[in-house]
């Protein structure tokens, strides 16, 4: 298994032997995308001999291990996966831009206001370009990872796959992130393989635990609510979890304002630790459940985490009237997506637009930077394929929406 693992160009890798004061294993991928290893008897010696010298990195080199990732790297470039290396990212802190961290709710934990979601690592992109992107993020400031135990969903054989990437990814710097998981979905083909049965929730946990390569969770969300389970026997096992010390904190996702609140009563009653925060879609044009989880969240002091903030990329500005969707988007080949595609809802992306142009800013910061003015958000979940993406969404952290410029926003979206 690849733990500690870096990901880039070997410039970057030059750098970081030139801090390691460590052993430290090096996994070399050859252009044709089969990962060799020096001491696996069943790779063959002709594939070994295939590691480069190049860049002065043979001298390093103690072994070279096996990884089970098939995705192929472009052949443009050799890449290289160092492991047990001092992580330089935390090295460079003082060099960070700025980003804003704010307590999730009444809870004494403190979030980056913008946050990663895990849903593409593994599907969307590889584990070499995940990696990649996790550790551009905490370059970036951002502490908050969030993701599932069924992510990414794109394909159930992949299942548990974002969680094991962003475990490699954060090994040797734990301690300076917050990691988010969920449990409810399907994990397997059981009846007990999914739901928020105390089997079921106490099992997915420890499996959570053993792919993000932790002790703790930091936060535990209910992935959305369960119609079979008693609310009583899900809060205890959570509550459990907590007391045990696998979780820190626990959270609520997809949950209607009475659900919420039911499950506050219980906990309430009964002694157990509460949810602290609950997660929901919600954007400038998709407005959730606006009229009642809003006020529960403010009455109770629950800290409200936003998911698909650029409407699954409406809001992003790849769409527009007049314009052919692009090939290969989400919303060229989910036909469910398609018919969001209206003109009345087009018509609005591009005043939105229009408005975040006049600030100098993109259409996709003034959606994030829209979400954070809300009172009660914690932290806005983005989810990217590059650090490109990433980028372009930290640039909406500190950009304050004035009252003229709120009351032009609702003027276009009502």
């Amino acid at each position: 298994m690849v733990t500690d693992s870096l990901y880039g160009e070997t410039p970057t890798f030059k750098n970081a032997l030139a801090r390691a004061a460590i052993p430290f294993v090096l996994a070399v991928r050859p252009s044709h995308g089969v990962w060799a290893s020096e001491d696996d008897p069943n790779t063959p010696s002709d594939m070994a001999r295939q590691i480069p010298a190049s860049g002065g990195l043979r001298g390093y080199v103690r072994r070279v291990v096996v990884t089970t990732n098939p995705a192929p790297l472009p052949a443009a470039s050799t890449r290289y996966l160092v492991t047990n290396l001092p992580h330089p990212h935390w090295e460079k802190r003082k060099e960070r831009p700025h980003m804003e961290y704010r307590r999730l709710g009444n809870s004494g934990l403190k979030v980056s206001s913008v946050g990663l979601g895990g849903n593409t690592f593994g599907s969307y992109t590889d584990e070499g370009a995940s990696i990649h992107v996790l550790h551009a993020a905490l370059d970036l400031g951002i502490t908050t990872i969030d993701t599932a135990d069924i992510y990414p969903t794109l394909d159930d054989s992949l299942r548990g796959r974002s969680e094991q990437i962003i475990g490699r990814a954060v090994r040797g710097q734990r301690q300076h992130v917050e990691l988010l998981t969920k449990v409810n979905g399907a994990m397997g083909d059981g009846p007990n393989d999914r739901g928020l049965s105390r089997k079921h929730v106490i099992a997915a946990c420890e499996g959570s635990l053993r792919r993000l390569q932790t002790d703790y969770i930091d936060l535990y969300q209910v992935h959305a609510w369960d119609t079979e389970s008693p609310l009583d026997e899900t809060l205890r096992a959570l509550d459990d979890l907590v007391r045990a010390g696998k979780v820190r904190y626990i959270g609520c996702s997809n949950f209607a304002a009475w659900q919420l609140v039911r499950a506050l009563w219980v906990s309430e009653r009964h002694g157990y630790a509460p949810f602290i925060s609950t997660q929901f879609w919600y954007n400038v044009i998709e407005r959730t459940d606006e009229r009642g989880l809003w006020p529960a969240c403010a009455a109770f002091g629950v800290g409200v985490i936003p998911y698909y903030p650029l409407a699954r990329g409406l809001l992003a500005g790849k769409y527009r009237k007049g314009t052919p969707v692009p090939k290969g988007s989400r919303f060229d080949v989910l036909s469910n997506f398609q018919k969001q595609l209206t003109v009345e809802t087009l018509d609005k992306v591009a005043k939105l637009e229009s408005v975040a142009r006049s600030s100098g800013k993109t259409i996709g910061q003034l959606a994030i930077a829209w979400l954070l003015s809300h009172p009660g958000v914690g932290t806005v979940i983005v989810g990217v394929t590059n650090t490109k993406q990433l980028k372009e969404n930290i640039g909406a952290v500190g950009w304050s929406l004035d009252n003229a410029m709120m009351t032009e926003i609702e003027d276009i979206v009502a």
